[in-house]
């Protein structure tokens, strides 16, 4: 039977407008996924990183809940799925204005949407505390919105917004820490079959060390597993910066920094056969070749300043445990490189 005149061009026009809303509708699903991804982890059973990308292991989870609670087996998160997490799942992002003190699946989507933007808090455990809201406050500020630290609706639409750090197509890019050349580099051969996670710097004891990009510092602190004195900076799109084996830290967590500032000073703690910066980055926590993203440009220049505050030798051999409640970045032993 001929289709009635003006059926094809309809056709045609519905499914333009589809591919249109198909982008938004996709970035909007990502904040979700995260608090899905977040809900699952305080349940023990997703072990992969809140990301906000729905792959093989946020499936295998869903499917491992829905098991547990009887429901319709097929790896989608709908309602009824969504209803079995409880609290962890409820309630939807924008429905209240989020403060200190609340909780849920609202909560961890706006912890995504801060660290997609830069601003930390450097985690999405769905608990909105001193760390959320600071970042809130630094959103807020940049976005010129009013700045009191409640999350409501202008918040969210702020970071949703298609701002640089949201739309950049290509890779970020990064200054160089330090002065100097490159030693080690990244994948060089390690005892046991590993394979070197960064780039090294050997430069002298006490070189300053300048941030290699816009970000918030979610960790500065000891690294139980060889790091010795860690600085870790979070960046828009999914990236961090670490900074390794450092002498003495003068930055802080909640630490808004950009370009160039300084971090701390180079020197030989954690797992190191002398002085020199242990430099990665990673994006969604995999650790890349940061070679390529980096400038001829350098964050620190200044000369040399020695620091008294070196470990001693017996520290500097690591293995001994993180203090209970410390972060999973002080427990990372992924580093005997």
């Amino acid at each position: 039977m001929p289709r009635p005149p003006g059926t094809r061009a309809g056709v045609a026009l519905l499914a333009l407008a589809a591919l249109l809303l198909v982008p938004a509708s996709a970035a909007a699903s990502r904040a979700n996924v995260a608090a899905l991804q977040s809900a699952l982890t305080r349940l023990h059973l997703y072990k992969g990183f809140v990301d906000g990308i729905k792959g093989p292991l946020t499936r295998k989870a869903v499917v491992r809940f829905q098991r547990r609670r009887g429901l319709v087996v097929d790896g989608i998160a709908g309602p009824q799925t969504r209803h079995a997490l409880g609290r962890y799942g409820r309630p939807r992002l924008g429905s209240r204005v989020m403060r200190i003190g609340n909780r849920g699946w609202d909560v961890a989507a706006l912890q995504y949407l801060l660290q997609r933007k830069g601003y930390g808090p450097g985690i999405a455990d769905g608990i909105f505390g001193g760390l959320t809201q600071a970042a809130v406050v630094r959103a807020q500020s940049a976005a010129g919105i009013g700045v009191d630290g409640l999350a409501g609706r202008q918040t969210i639409r702020s970071l949703r917004g298609h701002g640089p750090a949201a739309t950049d197509p290509g890779p970020g890019r990064f200054l160089r820490p330090v002065p100097g050349p490159i030693g080690d580099g990244f994948g060089a051969p390690r005892a046991g079959g590993r394979r070197h996670q960064g780039i090294d710097f050997p430069v002298a004891y006490g070189t300053r060390i300048g941030a290699a990009a816009t970000g918030t510092t979610i960790f500065a602190g000891r690294n139980y597993g060889g790091y010795g004195n860690l600085v870790v900076i979070q960046h828009a799109l999914g990236y961090t910066t670490w900074y390794a084996h450092m002498s003495s830290i003068t930055s802080w967590v909640g630490e808004r920094v950009s370009p160039g500032t300084r971090l701390g000073y180079v020197g030989s703690t954690g797992y190191s056969t002398g002085p020199h910066l242990h430099f990665e980055i990673r994006r969604y926590n995999t650790p890349i070749n940061p070679v390529p993203l980096l400038t001829e440009a350098v964050a620190s220049s200044r000369r040399p300043t020695r620091e008294t505050s070196e470990c001693s030798a017996a520290d500097g051999a690591g293995g001994a445990a993180a203090p209970r409640g410390s972060s999973w970045i002080a427990r990372e032993r992924l580093c005997k490189r």
